[in-house]
């Protein structure tokens, strides 16, 4: 169970990604927008400080989570290798 939700958390995030390239959603789809920034935005608080973003001219790119999506599968992996998967 516990990598499933690691596995359905991941996949938020991805979602969240994406939907973060659309800065004003429409009306409709504000309350998928709260939902999901509500739920990722503590984890990438966290990891942020600790991996800056890489400057690219005038923009940045935020690795955080990329950090947190390579933790997610190592933790996967463990659990698997210990049968709890």
């Amino acid at each position: 169970m516990i990598c499933t939700l690691l596995s359905i958390y991941s996949f938020l995030l991805f979602v969240r990604l994406i939907l973060s390239w659309f800065p004003h959603p429409p009306d409709w789809a504000r309350p998928i927008y709260v939902f999901l920034f509500s739920i990722t935005d503590p984890v990438l608080r966290l990891v942020r400080p600790l991996l800056p973003p890489l400057r690219m001219g005038g923009a940045a790119l935020d690795l955080s989570p990329i950090l947190i999506f390579i933790a997610i599968r190592i933790i996967i992996q463990i659990l698997d290798s210990q049968g709890l998967c």
